[in-house]
């Protein structure tokens, strides 16, 4: 039997070091690489605290192409969801942390879901799975 994962996805982002203040200071992610490969390019993965499959690289923009990208990687739909085994302790310590929401909590029969922008746009859903869906988050 095969088996596979995805290890990792690419985030276009304008600047490296904004970029990794970001994920590490207002969303709680750990650095978990940043290597220089050349004076233009590094190796950068940040992921979420418990993560164990995948990460995100943090991949600067090196062309026009992938400048116009940048905040809209997934044509303005939620691209990436971020699961939490406590909505109220993540959602409000964002607020306090002035990420903006776009759209409010909402309960949902997979349970309760909100929507915010990273630092460039791109919609993210904090979501915490209800009971019969906490194995989604373990």
């Amino acid at each position: 039997m095969m088996k596979q994962r995805i290890a990792h996805i690419a985030l276009l982002v304008e600047d490296y070091d904004e970029a990794i203040e970001f994920y590490t200071k207002k969303l709680d992610f750990i650095l978990l690489e940043d290597t220089k490969i050349d004076e233009k390019k590094r190796w950068v993965m940040v992921a979420p605290p418990g993560a164990r499959e995948c990460c995100l690289i943090l991949a600067k923009a090196s062309d026009e192409r992938q400048f116009k990208s940048i905040g809209n990687q997934t044509g303005g739909r939620v691209g990436f969801f971020l699961f939490t085994d406590d909505f109220w302790r993540d959602f409000n310590k964002m607020v306090k942390r002035e990420i903006n929401f776009v759209r409010p909590p909402a309960e949902f029969e997979y349970g309760i879901v909100a929507v915010f922008e990273d630092l460039y746009g791109n919609l993210w859903d904090l979501i915490e799975p209800n009971e019969n869906n906490k194995g989604l988050i373990n």
